[in-house]
Formats: C-alpha cells, sequence, structure tokens
C-alpha cells in the first residue's frame, strides 16, 4: 500500500537490529517535496479520547469508544490523521509480531503497534488507534461489522471534525476536543481493520479522505459464505466471542443471538448479511481507496477485493491496488521499504495535498513470481472477457476448455467426494478421476495473462435433494510461487530486524525481517468460486433439488492477475465440495454438467490455443 525516500535511515548495524536506507519503488522518482521527519517522536503527546459513539449497549448504557492517540508536540493545529480501527488491540495483536497495545501505570499508551507511529509521527501525523466497542478498553458490544463496529471508527472520525463529543475518560464527564487536527483522516488496516475502514468509507462520513484496506471483507456474506455454499470460516459469533471484553461477554448476549438468528448456516443471503455489504454502498465513498491484498487469501477471500474494486470504479473512486502471490499477509511483511515509501506518498498526496502525482501512476502493481513485481496501467488488465466452451472427449472426467462447442447432448459428470482438496484434484490432470472433471487448454504458445473476474454458469443435475459445486481456474507448467499453503502464508520471518522511523524503549519501530517463501509446483489454483444449486433461483432461500433434474447457476469465481508461461495450459477443474475451503454437505450425490449449457467468461490478455 511514496513523498521521500526514506532517508533518514541509516545503514547499521546494532545489536542484531538491521537499519537500511529503503530504497524508492521501481519506477518512481523520490518526492523529496513531501513530509520530512522533523518532529521529535520520543517528546510526541500520548493521550486516549473515549468518544461518546450515540449507540446504547443492552443495559442502555452510552457507547464509548477509546481511541488512543500519540501525536506531534510541537504542532497544534492543522495535523492530519492516520486511523487503524481494530478489535485486536487487546486479544489478538497486530502485524507479524502480533503487537499489543502497552500502557503505562497511569494509563497512558506507550506502544501503539505497527510502524505507522514510529515512521509518520516525525513526519507531522497523527496516529489514532481506537479499540472497537466492546474491546480492550471500550464498552459495548461486538457486532460483526455492523452498526456497532462501523460506528465505533465513525464515531471518532466525527470527533475529529468536532461533530462527536469526546472524554478524558471511559465514564467521567470532562470533555476533551481535537482542536489540534486539520480533520483530515486516513484509515488503514489489514483484515478486521481494513474491513472497518471499507465500512466507514460507505457510509460517505466528512472528513475521511483515504482508506487503505489490506486483505479486507467488502461482504461478511462473501467472507462466511459463497453463492449458497458454506464456506470454512466458522460462524460470526464465534468472532466475536474471540476478541470481546469478558465484560462484553457477558452483557452482549441478545447481540450474540441477534448474529446468530442473522447468518443462517444454510447459507441464505440475509438482512444481516445485507446490513454489512459494503460494496452495495459504493455510491457512498468519497474517499481514494488504496487496496492490497494476496492473490491467494486462503482467510479474507479475494471475492472481497473484486467486487469493491468493481463497485468502486462504477462511482469513479480514485484507487490503486497491489496483488501479491502470498495468502493472508501484509505487504510490510513481503514488499517493505516500497510499501513504506508508496504509502507515504498516498498519505502525502491525500491527507496533506503534496502535488507528487501518486494518484496518477500505475493503478496495479502485481507480483508475477516471488518478488518480481511489474505494474499496469489498470486493473483488469483485460479489457473485456473471453467466452471459453466446455467440450467432452472419449474420456469421462476429462475434457477440453476453449472456443470448440460440445456436441449436442455433451455431458460430463463427477462424484462430490469432501476428502480430496483442490491439490488433489489438479494433481495428474490428465488422468481421470471421478470426484472432478479437467477441462484443459492447449499448450500455450506466448503467455497469457487472466486479469480480473471470471464468471461461470453450470447447468447441472443431482442424483440427490441436494448438491454443491466447485470451480478452480488452474495453471498447468513447472513454476516456483510464494507457498501461500505453508505455515506463514508465503513468508519466512528471519531472525534480524529493521528500523522504519523513530523509537523509544516502550515502542522501538523495528519488526523482524522476512524474505519469500517459495515452492515448486506444476499445478497452481488460480481462482475458485463455489455455489449450492439449492440457491439456484435466489440466494435469499435455498430450494430442495428434484433428482435428475436440471438446473442452472451463474456464479463469480475469484478475481486474480496471473500471467501463464508459454508452454503451460490453463485448465478448469469442477468438482463437488473443496476441502478446506467449504463444507461437505449432508448429502454426496453424482453432479451431471450438461455441457451445452455450461460455459466460463475469463477475462483474458491474449488467447488461448
Amino acid at each position: 500500500m511514496k513523498v521521500t525516500r526514506l532517508s533518514t535511515l541509516l545503514t547499521v548495524l546494532i545489536a542484531g537490529v538491521t537499519l537500511l536506507v529503503a530504497p524508492a519503488s521501481a519506477g518512481a522518482a523520490p518526492h523529496d517535496s513531501g513530509s520530512q521527519p522533523t518532529y521529535n517522536y520520543a517528546n510526541a503527546i500520548r493521550e486516549t479520547a473515549w468518544v461518546d459513539t450515540g449507540l446504547k449497549d443492552p443495559a442502555g448504557k452510552a457507547v464509548r469508544v477509546a481511541a488512543d492517540i500519540i501525536r506531534p508536540s510541537e504542532l497544534t493545529a492543522n495535523v492530519p490523521v492516520i486511523m487503524d480501527a481494530s478489535p485486536y488491540y487487546a486479544c489478538c495483536g497486530r502485524g507479524n509480531e502480533s503487537q499489543l497495545k502497552t500502557y503505562d501505570s497511569a494509563g497512558k499508551p506507550v506502544q501503539f503497534p505497527l510502524y505507522y507511529d514510529n515512521y509518520f509521527v516525525p513526519r507531522g501525523y497523527a496516529i489514532v488507534l481506537v479499540d472497537l466497542a466492546g474491546t480492550n478498553r471500550s464498552n459495548g458490544c461486538v457486532d460483526i461489522g455492523g452498526p456497532s463496529d462501523i460506528g465505533s471508527a465513525k464515531a471518532v472520525i466525527d470527533w475529529l471534525n468536532g461533530r462527536k463529543t469526546g472524554y478524558t475518560s471511559a465514564t467521567g464527564s470532562t470533555t476533551v476536543k481535537a482542536g489540534w487536527t486539520s480533520g483530515n483522516v486516513g484509515m488503514i488496516g489489514k483484515s478486521w481493520d481494513g474491513t472497518i475502514a471499507n465500512g466507514v468509507a460507505a457510509t460517505g462520513v466528512a472528513g475521511l479522505k483515504t482508506i487503505v484496506p489490506i486483505s479486507a471483507i467488502s461482504s461478511w456474506y462473501d467472507y462466511y459464505r459463497a453463492n449458497g455454499a458454506d464456506l470454512a470460516a466458522g460462524q460470526p459469533s464465534g468472532l466475536s466471542t474471540l476478541v470481546e471484553t469478558s465484560a462484553a461477554q457477558s452483557g452482549c448476549r441478545s447481540v450474540q443471538s441477534a448474529i446468530d438468528a442473522g447468518s443462517p448456516t444454510n447459507g441464505n443471503y440475509t438482512s444481516w448479511w445485507d446490513q454489512r455489504n459494503y460494496y452495495a454502498q459504493a455510491a457512498n465513498v468519497h474517499a481514494s481507496v488504496f487496496v492490497a491484498h494476496g492473490m491467494e487469501d486462503d482467510n479474507v477471500k479475494p471475492i472481497n477485493f473484486g467486487q469493491w474494486w468493481d463497485a468502486l470504479a462504477a462511482h469513479g473512486v480514485e484507487r490503486k491496488i497491489w496483488l501479491s502471490q502470498t495468502s493472508h499477509v501484509d505487504p510490510f511483511d513481503y514488499r517493505r521499504a516500497q510499501w513504506v515509501d508508496t504509502l507515504h506518498q498516498w498519505f502525502d498526496h491525500y491527507l496533506m495535498g503534496v502535488d507528487n502525482g501518486i494518484q496518477n501512476g500505475p493503478q496495479l502493481s502485481v507480483e508475477r513470481t516471488p518478488d518480481n513485481w511489474v505494474d499496469a496501467a489498470q486493473f483488469p488488465e483485460a479489457s473485456a472477457a473471453s467466452g471459453l466452451k466446455l467440450s467432452a472427449t472419449t474420456t469421462n472426467g476429462l475434457g477440453k476448455l476453449g472456443s470448440t462447442a460440445p456436441k449436442a447432448g455433451a455431458v460430463e459428470s463427477f462424484t462430490d467426494n469432501p476428502s480430496p482438496s483442490e491439490t488433489n484434484w489438479a494433481t495428474n490432470p490428465d488422468t481421470a478421476n471421478s470426484a472432478r472433471v479437467v477441462f484443459s487448454s492447449g499448450t500455450l504458445a506466448t503467455p497469457v495473462t487472466v486479469s480480473g473476474t471470471s464468471t461461470i454458469t453450470v447447468t447441472a443435475s443431482s442424483s440427490a435433494s441436494s448438491g454443491q459445486v466447485s470451480a478452480v481456474l488452474v495453471d498447468l507448467g513447472p513454476e516456483t510461487v510464494r507457498d501461500f499453503a505453508g505455515q506463514e502464508e508465503g513468508i519466512t520471518t528471519l531472525t534480524t530486524k529493521s528500523c522504519f522511523g523513530s523509537g523509544t524503549t516502550g515502542d522501538t519501530g523495528c519488526f523482524l525481517d522476512t524474505q519469500a517463501d517459495t515452492v515448486s509446483t506444476n499445478a497452481q489454483v488460480i481462482s475458485r468460486g463455489w455455489a449450492d444449486l439449492g440457491h439456484y433461483a435466489s440466494l435469499n432461500s435455498k430450494a430442495t433439488l428434484t433428482p435428475g433434474k436440471s438446473y442452472t447457476m451463474t456464479f463469480k469465481l475469484a478475481p486474480t492477475d496471473h500471467q501463464l508461461a508459454a508452454g503451460h495450459r490453463l485448465a478448469l477443474i469442477v468438482g463437488g465440495t473443496d476441502n478446506g475451503w467449504i463444507n461437505a454437505g449432508s448429502a454426496k450425490p453424482k453432479i451431471t454438467l450438461d455441457l451445452t449449457r455450461t460455459a466460463i467468461q475469463v477475462p483474458l490478455v491474449g488467447s488461448l490455443p
């Protein structure tokens, strides 16, 4: 997620901590006219404001959220704010090292997790870290991306702009105003934190100038469900229990019940889910958006950035995107120096008004191979999707993907087997397997890029009264990629540290270095999508299928920007339960595909043979 080079960082080695001069990103000139590290971090003002959100907890008590603030002591006005609103500051921590907030004996904040304070406070920014309602030092309840979660952060932006009341304590009556700020706010955060940034932007709140959502959710339905299928992500109420304080858990049982009632496991799309669909509210977004996401994220599935991105594009929102080969990893841990430099430019432009040209640069930066990044003018790179047909061969389970139309009456079938994973499906792609069907293209003479969101239309019958379908796109051919399925999801954490900005004993600004963790493969899944056939007519209700009757359903696969090398093939694999991604249904039916009414739209730069 660049204004100046990180020229203030010296190349020294002190007690095993490496301080590196960070280079500017490729293709970009240094922006020495931007904000400079001229303010004293050690002397910065550290304080907390408890902001009245205007909400009530189940007992009728006013909800106040804690906003921990660090800001330059030399500045008394017009200070822009970088804000990270999170439920994780006490329970789980932030960043690769799971940093928690810490406080001194008087309750004054000492450690502000991550590098935002260390790097940006000396450059004239304030950092505000907000505890969502029901977490850490805030009262109230967690409601999984609903009015309480989003209202927690929005209220702080309102307070920063003089529209809400803040207090010097959690329960006292002494008020405090943010007279020191310009009111310009940029929100940033990974995962749930970035999700809050999306949700707040979707309210259109005045003062929010930009957001940087990293691996963030744009629709909570698409975190827990997929076109009626039940994703292997647990249940929303379990997530709230993880982050809530013990007091919140005991006082928020009615909220927990509402979460369970609103998120049925049958896959139905309810009003509860609709309230947490931010991309549907993209018309309200006035802030610019800088997205970062792993194309292999098995936590916050890439469909979340894709639908958000498309909705923002439809409403003309200024935007930029980084796409990595990792799973659920922060850019600070896979492209550190370039990320901080680019983020510096981004915030300088949108929060300080620095004319550095960041908004005119390439829209897309994508990792093609480990640590090999290329820029493109726009995302998606494909101007339109190519309609690809599925045809049968003489071997059931092995078909062709391309322009050849299937013969009349052509079918393929498989039997849902929840045991094998998509990796198993992709192994030996030219060998028939009763659990899946492989449709593969011819060998590519030149590279072809899949850039954007694929859409598949499936016409299928089930041997039972229910059934689900998984569709995955696979790059067939030898390649070295980040090991996104590994323990650290595509990175290896080293023992050395690098410092970004200034530090104190309680908040050093030094972080463990990382490097790419790679693996060799002959078959890489590059996009996935899932659906429950019982939701063929509507996501709002699940139908009972008539065995043997064909049903047609259209659904999206995850967006990607992946280049297939010459000599590789593109394959579409269709199966039942995608083990590790969706939960198995009660039935294990035989699914028969009508190939004359089944096809896929794939956004290609180039063409298949």
